[in-house]
């Protein structure tokens, strides 16, 4: 795995992401929990950078469409 520089990153709320991805936040908790999505942990709640949901969107999207379609 490799490391993101978080130094000028915007963290986003699991609700956040989920509402910006239109996916539910189980959803989200699962693409954190099984390292598809990299987050940060601050207590028992998680932070998503910005750039981790932009990256992880451009990489799911093959020839225009979804790798799932």
């Amino acid at each position: 795995m490799t490391a993101m520089d978080f130094s000028s990153s915007r963290f986003l709320t699991v609700a956040e992401v989920a509402e910006m991805m239109r996916v539910s936040k189980m959803t989200v908790y699962r693409l954190v929990h099984s390292g598809e999505m990299p987050a940060v942990r601050f207590g028992r709640s998680y932070r998503v950078p910005e750039a981790a949901v932009e990256q992880y969107l451009k990489n799911a999207v093959v020839d225009g469409r979804s790798e799932t379609a």
